[in-house]
């Protein structure tokens, strides 16, 4: 996914490290494509559960959806208390 703005991902057939900024938008446009709303909508520091509107099970499903696009594992002793899309991306962040 390109991301307006932000320099090419990847270099001689490696994907070098992204920056939180650039995690932080492709988790929003993901959330948003996956649940369906806009993601103009939806603002770093939101409360994912009640923006999205979204129980326990479906932020289950958004999170194996980033760990596949990401390429990353999030144990859940890393995800419990997370609610917003920023310290979402930062956990994510961490591991990339």
């Amino acid at each position: 996914m390109a991301i307006a703005g932000a320099p090419e991902q990847e270099h001689k057939g490696e994907q070098t490290m992204s920056t939180l900024d650039q995690t932080l938008l492709q988790l929003i446009d993901l959330a948003a494509s996956h649940f369906r709303v806009p993601a103009t909508e939806l603002n770093p520091d939101d409360d994912f559960f009640k923006k999205l509107k979204i129980n326990s099970l479906q932020a289950l499903d958004l999170l194996t959806k980033l760990e596949t696009h990401f390429n990353v594992e999030l144990p859940d002793y890393e995800l419990q208390g997370v609610t917003d899309f920023r310290t979402l991306a930062d956990r994510i962040q961490a591991r990339l």
